[in-house]
């Protein structure tokens, strides 16, 4: 098995801008079961603990860009980023794209 493991080798969607990032800032998101296969629950935006789990969720398990614009919101991802904790290879890939997320962080 390749060291790395898993998360070296699955696909990892990633948006082509933050701005297309339009997704819900107030309310309760309640993912499809591609994105969360877990019990049924909704996150509720107005606390910190559910906005990271579902964005760390969202960034991980996306298929689309479509999952990504529909769920995740700039402004909140700016905001929470450094406080996520995703495998090394999707952070990585985000970075590459979007280096202010990187330097923000710093």
């Amino acid at each position: 098995m390749d060291p790395k493991g898993y998360g070296a080798l699955r696909p990892y969607v990633v948006p082509a801008t933050l701005e297309e990032l339009s997704g819900p800032v107030t309310g309760a998101v309640k993912l499809p079961r591609h994105i969360d296969w877990g019990p049924e629950r909704a996150y509720l935006l107005d606390q910190i603990t559910d906005i990271r789990l579902l964005y760390m969720r969202v960034i991980r398990e996306s298929a689309t860009p479509d999952d990504l614009r529909q769920f995740l919101n700039a402004t909140i991802l700016r905001k929470v980023w450094h406080e996520l904790v995703l495998p090394p290879r999707v952070r990585s890939l985000w970075h590459e794209r979007f280096p202010e997320l990187q330097r923000r962080a710093a």
